[in-house]
């Protein structure tokens, strides 16, 4: 799984320097989706610099980036209508590594995974706090990682796909549905305790018993 998102983001960083106009869309790393509201120039230490003026769609955050800085910064285009399937496949990945990682280290790698812009990593980040999410309660700092994480999915793949948010949560809630259902099972299956499972045999044993009786009676009312 590690591999493929690293071929993914060695094609991404094979691309030409991305371009663009005012009123595009782009994505800034850790911040999503913004709208280019202004190309100006700046003096900036005697020499003219071009600076894109980008506000993020989800806070009205004001972001200025350099033009000739793009790629460093890694500004770059909404995901493509091609592209969107693969994140669907990483969130649905179930076979994956054991991580034995502390928590502290974990919380750093997430958080450089997100750092990235990539929303393929950020799909990662997202579908393993939710795996966690299914099985205990997540503490404050893993809350806070899976709602950026989220907030990050849904908002990208809602412009790329033309669509309301609201649907694609739901989409991706669905995905994690058998999970959830498979752990609810389990644990009414630990809860059991011995008088339940004992009454639960007792009464499948009388159940036994009331439908020989019923069989004799229709016996002998038959003869």
């Amino acid at each position: 799984m590690q591999e493929k998102e690293e071929h993914i983001e060695k094609n991404t960083e094979e691309q030409p320097v991305p371009t663009f106009e005012i009123g595009d869309l782009a994505v800034y790393p850790a911040h999503g989706v913004g709208r280019i509201e202004a190309i100006e120039n700046r003096d900036v230490d005697g020499s003219i610099q071009s600076f894109y003026i980008m506000k993020i769609l989800e806070n009205d955050m004001v972001i200025m980036i350099p033009v000739q800085n793009v790629l460093s910064v890694g500004l770059r285009t909404i995901l493509s209508k091609a592209d969107i399937p693969k994140i669907y496949d990483i969130m649905q990945e179930r076979d994956l590594p054991q991580d034995n990682q502390t928590w502290n280290r974990r919380y750093r790698e997430y958080m450089e995974k997100i750092k990235t812009g990539s929303l393929y990593e950020v799909a990662g980040v997202f579908r393993d706090l939710y795996l966690l999410r299914v099985n205990k309660e997540l503490s404050f700092g893993e809350r806070k990682l899976f709602d950026t994480a989220q907030c990050l999915l849904v908002k990208e793949l809602s412009i790329a796909r033309q669509c309301e948010e609201k649907t694609i949560l739901d989409e991706i809630n669905s995905l994690f549905e058998p999970e959830f259902k498979k752990n609810e099972e389990e644990s009414e299956a630990e809860n059991k305790t011995p008088e339940d499972k004992s009454s639960i045999s007792s009464a499948d044993s009388k159940n036994d018993k009331d439908s020989q009786v019923h069989l004799s009676i229709n016996r002998i009312q038959t003869k």
